[in-house]
């Protein structure tokens, strides 16, 4: 994941008046990134994906320690390109050959390739104009070795110029320059786009405008009316607004795949373990409806695996599902079926939503301080007992929904 993610909103006053795939793959992926020096072997991490039920894997470059370890575990992949390679991708076919032999014919039919990501988040910019020739390359070997594998590359919204309405979606000029060829090469090769997709950000630097249970997948209501779709979240919203861009430069029959969403559980603004917990469970259980403009199941991958800490400090470090240990952040399940929508108030046994109180109190998760304070809005998460003197406690519950703040939320939850 790139930092810096913008979401064009509407102009303010507006949004405040309002505010008063692959058909193959199923299921929901994880990302898995390896900046950090305290990860499980890879051979680890599969079993991990498998005793979750975590459906598929996207990883950022073709590391042959994880190739190896992908072997026969039937775990459709998404492998990145790296960004220091697209220039001689691009301009050499053989360098594309050798590419794809090393790093995929190699390892197949063992592993199961489903995209190729040929970079991430770097349209527009000074190696955009490598992604397509690179693309292409790596398409044309992939077809000479029989392989079929969907080559494609992952944006991110700042592609946007326009965003609201999300029918009003549409590329800056200068993404529309890159933009309208590689979807011309998608719609041809019948390749989806991935796209990464982060309503956390949008929420962070734009607080006063957008709710936070818009942003969660918790609102109850429809929050934006555009001509005949309501949107109650703002992942719909953001993603049929990039449905429109995509329609107005000859793109409507490319299919989407958002390649990351996710919410941090610590480090800035409204990072916290709830509000991971909420938006992730929430997103699992949603990605099947599609949005309102395309009411079809999405291929979706959530950023990311684990913590990493050799990441930028802050919320970058810390959107992990899981601590490099493999034990979760937070529990989550991976089959909606098994889990109705989380709600900020109503899902949670422990409430300590204090209308901007400040509370000292502890959050234990298998006996272990996973949290050392809540304040303001902040929830207790499933699975995890709130504790702390009696006037502390009698401070948070005192307009607080919670029946009792010192019974565990559920047996056995380690």
């Amino acid at each position: 994941m790139a930092g810096g993610r913008v979401f064009s909103l509407l102009p303010i006053a507006l949004l405040i008046s309002v505010l008063a795939v692959q058909t193959s793959v199923h299921g929901i992926g994880v990302n898995y990134g390896l900046v950090a020096d305290n990860l499980p072997q890879p051979s680890a991490v599969v079993e991990l994906y498998k005793s979750n039920n975590i459906s598929s894997m996207r990883i950022f470059n073709p590391n042959h320690d994880v190739l190896e370890a992908l072997r026969g575990s039937n775990i459709p992949l998404i492998v990145g390109v790296e960004h220091n390679d697209l220039q001689s991708l691009a301009s050499d076919i053989s360098a594309a050959t050798n590419w794809v032999q090393t790093n995929i014919v190699a390892y197949s039919p063992g592993v199961s390739f489903s995209h190729i990501a040929v970079g991430n988040e770097i349209i527009p910019g000074e190696l955009a104009q490598y992604v397509l020739p690179a693309m292409q390359n790596i398409q044309t070997a992939l077809d000479s070795a029989g392989l079929p594998v969907n080559v494609s590359t992952s944006i991110a919204l700042s592609v946007l110029g326009s965003s609201y309405p999300p029918s009003a979606g549409a590329f800056t000029p200068e993404a529309q320059t890159y933009m309208e060829p590689i979807l011309s090469f998608l719609a041809t090769s019948g390749s989806p786009l991935l796209v990464n997709v982060y309503p956390y950000f949008s929420y962070k630097d734009n607080p006063d405008q957008i709710a936070l249970s818009y942003a969660l997948f918790t609102s109850q209501d429809v929050v934006v009316i555009d001509g005949p779709y309501g949107y109650k979240n703002l992942f719909d919203a953001m993603l049929d607004a990039t449905y429109a861009a995509m329609e107005k430069v000859g793109g409507a029959d490319v299919a989407v795949v958002v390649s990351e969403s996710g919410w941090p559980s610590d480090g800035g603004f409204a990072a916290n373990i709830s509000n991971a917990q909420t938006y992730n469970q929430n997103l699992i259980n949603h990605v099947g409806e599609g949005t309102p403009r395309r009411p079809t199941p999405i291929e979706a991958y959530i950023f990311a695996i684990f913590n990493e800490n050799q990441k930028e400090e802050g919320t970058e470090r810390n959107f992990g599902l899981f601590y490099p240990d493999t034990n979760p952040v937070y529990p989550i399940s991976f089959s909606p079926s098994q889990q109705p929508p989380l709600d900020a108030i109503s899902s949670n046994d422990f409430d300590v939503k204090t209308g901007g109180r400040e509370c000292s109190v502890d959050v234990l998760h298998g006996g272990e301080d996973v949290l050392r304070q809540i304040s303001g809005d902040d929830l207790v998460p499933d699975g995890y007992v709130a504790e702390g003197d009696a006037g502390q406690v009698g401070l948070c519950a005192e307009r607080s929904e919670a029946r009792d703040w010192r019974s565990p939320l559920s047996e056995g939850i380690r």
